[in-house]
């Protein structure tokens, strides 16, 4: 068999292998994250987030329809989409990695059938270790945008050695222009693969100049960055920006119909282009030509994005920013929403605003654009070069990082230390060597020795730089997120690199550019601020694919290392250096990953959204704040079809005025929201943000009044300003909503023992500096409403959304409900609990699988169950009942929630959390479960006490201190518990134990 055959063939069987692994390993529905988002918007071709995925959406709606009508398994087609989307990224991976590894061992000669092995060889171990990595396997089994860009990235790379291979053909440019159109489609799914345009044109350089210089390769590199700003800002940017402005002029100007302008400018330039290729070919400008054709085929992949403003013209449930006119489209793909980051220049944290930009933008009104004027940016006291600590939300972060005092400013020193210390070594440098060298576990890392490290698996390397690592608890050690590869991928990788350094400098180059652009170029643009919602290491993925190219050669190296020092047959070497390197990357890495990413036994996302609908009343009204409390409920509406009459509201969207005309308008089955003003008082450019302004008004406010007072157009209700203007305030921040008791009784749905308590008035004080569209909606929803649709928050949501009405949000278990209600709490336990809805919400409505089953429980899963799940519904179930007497009912729940436990303790919180359920297992006389359940937990705090003391005794820093405190504070909790439960064993391990770790942290 020829080796091109076999080289066509091992391609596609690795291919085949890793999306197989991905199939089998993929989650059945929703994920967390933007999942939820992207599979509804697919689904239905809606319009998500900016700066949009239009082609991702478009080729996911077509893995939809494998579910051939079941849309409960529309989720599960579209994870296996992405599977398919990175097992084609493998086959394309390993006929890059061969490409490369002819050229570095055989040239433009034809080689030895052994030499044919030794390349098929780099190519499979390249690959298939690539496969089982961290951060790729991740991507490769949900529906997010990054298995697919992920393919672009490998796609061009190819077809760019393709075209090297094929440069000197009279048709060599037809791959040069598949390589724009990939380009330009590529941007429909995400711009991460532009980045690797400056490699690609000093790999033209190196393949067509007659003689190579310094001087070339900067040209050609200079000629790359502006080829890739081009694209980034000529093509997306001011393509939109020029049909925008002429349309401004057609419309407002020249008084024809919107969108005149848009046809005008795409015919001219259609007419500029069409010119000018004829004009390259009449004048023999091959440059020229090759130019403008790639222009072209970028633009034909351009406009995918034609589907978001076709759709957003419809009434589609899902359509973030609205872009249907040109300049919010325009807005949409500049992200408009979104603060940029300061990057050559900029303030630090502790520099004060002085003044403000000012900037000018349109709005489509009925008959002509409106122009609008609106802050740009600000402009601060004190500014300097490359600024990387800019954040002041995150002031008290980079003091403690840097240790600077209470009113030091941060010097340029300090600023580099946090660029290297943080984001490029905690932010970048540790997601890499989690993909090379292993992982400590999956928790959320900000620095801290306990959560989220790399970690090589050899102890005395790992006891340097992660003291008391070796004292870890079996929990721990078990946690099948903990992947250890020892330094083997890393080391082979290495060795990659040094043989392609020294075989061909210029191919090392190109890889090591694309390597750096697809990974320190990131770091070095995002500019990213501290305590971030989640690991960002699938930003990098370009960088780690670049990275296994080196791996695969560096088994070439092995061989060729070998061969020179062993007196043993090239065979015999090749074989067995292709056996061991296969066990020490691709194997070792599939052993150590596979429980890890296996998500195929997964399911609390979709039951988390499923349970949060199910809790409420019909009709209702659902405020959410962040993505994994909306997302996942977008998906069950959208594409389920799961109680839809209840409205999903996510709080920080509302307080843009598109969002907020959205609310007014009927969706699935859920009618308008009862907002009693017209979209006219919050339309874009109007009521931004109204400053509240405290004119000492004594008493509370009717809210109605107050309404009227922010939303008139009368200068007599507005404050001047110094420069004569006049703007909306709010004049109070206490505030009172006259309570209809009859209309609560017939539709609330209050508890019984509560009905007595309905107050003539709920008051409040507003909670904010600015009244954002949201609070103006809801303070308009709490007077039209009049209690006729229930109206919830997320148990999870932040009280900073709650607008100051907590103290009448009653727990529903994983909502909370409005209720005008004004009932005393004991101190321990503040907050309104519906024991009865809790009750039969938990033991009838609610449904989750058995997580005691999965020897993985995700690291996001994890931290919902501890920090809402567990705690809101059934700690504070069973404490609400048992202080009602209804033992009956506690015992009932009680059992529930100890079937409803992980299989292993993976935080402290767990054995903190589980006092309630200990003590509740107690009183109802469960004596047997309640010693299990001590005994469990007893063990999981001690490990995890021994392991924090054993980091404060060899560093005195690094420890977890919030772990240290739930663990004692449990034992102390404990121990009045188990004297009650009888067991003099217990009682005195319980006892011996708080003693001894008193001693070690107090």
């Amino acid at each position: 068999m020829s080796y091109s055959r076999m080289n066509t063939i091992l391609g596609w069987v690795c291919g085949i292998i890793a999306c197989t692994v991905y199939i089998l390993t993929t989650e059945s529905s929703v994920s967390w994250w933007d999942t939820g988002e992207f599979i509804a918007s697919a689904y239905k071709l809606e319009v998500v987030h900016q700066p949009g995925a239009p082609l991702f959406l478009m080729i996911q709606n077509i893995f939809s329809n494998l579910g051939f009508g079941n849309t409960e398994r529309i989720a599960y087609w579209m994870n296996f989409g992405s599977a398919v989307c990175s097992g084609l990224t493998i086959v394309f991976l390993f006929w890059t990695i061969t490409a490369l590894a002819r050229k570095l061992l055989l040239g433009q000669g034809n080689g030895t059938s052994v030499q044919h092995i030794q390349i098929l060889c780099a190519g499979v171990v390249g690959a298939l270790a690539y496969s089982f990595t961290d951060t790729f396997w991740f991507s490769a089994v949900e529906s997010e945008v990054y298995a697919m860009s992920s393919l672009c990235t490998a796609v061009v790379f190819w077809l760019a050695l393709k075209w090297e291979r094929r440069a000197d053909e009279a048709d060599a440019n037809k791959w040069l222009l598949l390589i724009a159109f990939v380009m330009g489609l590529s941007i429909g799914v995400h711009l991460l693969n532009l980045l690797t345009i400056p490699a690609l044109a000093l790999l033209i350089y190196f393949r067509k100049a007659k003689s190579i210089t310094w001087q070339g390769a900067a040209k050609s590199f200079g000629w790359g960055v502006l080829v890739l700003a081009l694209i980034l800002w000529g093509v997306i940017q001011y393509t939109v920006r020029f049909a925008a402005f002429s349309d401004l002029f057609f419309v407002n100007t020249l008084g024809l119909p919107f969108g005149s302008g848009i046809a005008a400018f795409v015919l001219l330039l259609i007419a500029a282009l069409v010119t000018g290729i004829v004009y390259s070919i009449k004048k023999n400008k091959p440059v020229l030509n090759l130019a403008l054709l790639s222009l072209c085929f970028v633009y034909f992949g351009f406009t995918s994005y034609t589907m978001l403003l076709v759709r957003a013209q419809t009434n589609i449930s899902l359509n973030n920013y609205d872009p249907d006119d040109a300049f919010s489209f325009l807005s949409y793909l500049s992200r408009e929403q979104y603060q940029s980051e300061p990057l050559l220049k900029g303030p630090t944290f502790t520099s004060q605003v002085v003044g403000v930009e000012d900037g000018k933008t349109y709005r489509k009104d009925e008959e002509r654009y409106a122009s609008i004027d609106f802050v740009k940016g600000y402009s601060y006291d004190k500014q300097v070069l490359f600024p990387r600590m800019y954040s002041s939300k995150h002031a008290d972060f980079y003091r403690q990082y840097l240790g600077l005092g209470a009113d030091e400013s941060p010097s340029f020193v300090d600023n580099m230390k946090f660029f290297f210390g943080y984001q490029v070594v905690h932010m970048y440098s540790r997601y890499f060597f989690w993909n090379f060298v292993g992982r400590q576990n999956d928790v959320p890392s900000q620095g801290e020795g306990t959560a989220g490290n790399w970690l090589s698996g050899i102890d005395f390397v790992d006891e340097i730089r992660l003291p008391g690592i070796s004292s870890i608890s079996e929990d721990m050690w078990d946690n099948p997120s903990r992947a250890t590869y020892f330094f083997l991928p890393l080391l082979l990788g290495i060795v990659g690199i040094l043989w392609q350094v020294k075989k061909n400098k210029r191919d090392a180059g190109i890889v090591a550019l694309l390597f750096f652009f697809t990974g320190l170029a990131i770091v070095l643009y995002l500019n990213q601020t501290p305590v971030q919602p989640r690991e960002r290491d699938y930003a990098y993925a370009g960088s780690f694919y670049m990275f296994a190219i080196w791996i695969g050669l560096g088994v070439l190296g092995v061989m060729d290392f070998l061969q020179r020092r062993s007196k043993l047959s090239v065979q015999k070497i090749t074989y067995a250096t292709a056996a061991i390197c296969m066990l020490a990357g691709p194997v070792l890495l599939l052993k150590e990953n596979w429980v890890g990413h296996d998500r195929s036994g997964r399911k609390m996302t979709r039951e988390l959204a499923l349970n949060t609908l199910q809790s409420c009343d019909p009709n209702a009204i659902l405020f959410t704040y962040g993505d994994n409390d909306t997302f996942p409920l977008w998906y069950l509406q959208e594409v389920e079809g799961i109680r839809t009459d209840v409205r999903v509201i996510n709080y920080g969207y509302l307080s843009s005025d598109w969002y907020v005309e959205q609310m007014m308008q009927d969706m699935n089955a859920s009618k308008a929201v009862p907002i009693g003003f017209s979209y006219d008082k919050v339309k874009k450019g109007i009521r931004d943000g109204i400053h509240v302004y405290d004119m000492g008004i004594e008493g509370y406010t009717d809210v109605d009044m107050l309404l009227n007072v922010m939303l008139s157009d009368s200068n007599e209700n507005k404050v001047q300003l110094q420069n004569g203007s006049y703007i909306n305030v709010l004049p109070t921040r206490k505030m009172q909503l006259k309570v209809d008791k009859d209309a609560v009784l017939a539709h609330v749905g209050l508890p019984k023992e509560w009905q007595a308590h309905i107050p003539e008035y709920m008051q409040w004080e507003f909670n904010e500096d600015v009244v954002s569209r949201a609070d103006l909606s809801l303070m308009s929803i709490l007077v039209n409403n009049n209690w006729e649709r229930p109206i919830y928050y997320t148990s999870f949501s932040p009280n900073s959304i709650h607008m100051g009405l907590d103290k009448y949000l009653a727990s529903e278990g994983l909502v909370n409900k409005l209720m005008p209600v004004d009932v005393g709490q004991p101190n321990d336990r503040p907050s309104l609990v519906n024991a009865e809805k809790l009750y039969a919400n938990a033991m009838d409505k609610f449904q989750w699988s058995d997580i005691s089953d999965l020897d993985y429980f995700d690291v996001d899963s994890n931290f919902y169950y501890d920090n809402w799940i567990y705690s809101d519904v059934y700690e504070s179930g069973m404490y609400a009942l048992v202080q009602r007497g209804e033992m009956g009912k506690a015992k009932q729940l009680a059992l529930k929630a100890y079937a409803f436990q992980p299989k292993n303790v993976r935080s402290a919180r767990q054995s903190f959390s589980n006092v309630v359920l200990l003590d509740t297992l107690v009183k109802v006389k469960e004596m047997d479960k309640a010693k299990m359940l001590a005994t469990k937990h007893l063990k999981a705090i001690g490990e995890n006490l021994d392991y924090q003391a054993a980091i404060l005794q060899k560093a005195n820093t690094g420890y977890d201190l919030y772990a240290i405190r739930l663990g004692v504070g449990a034992l102390e909790q404990y121990l009045p518990i188990l004297k009650e439960l009888g067991d003099e064993q217990l009682l005195a391990t319980a006892t011996q134990m708080d003693k001894k770790y008193k001693a070690v942290f107090m």
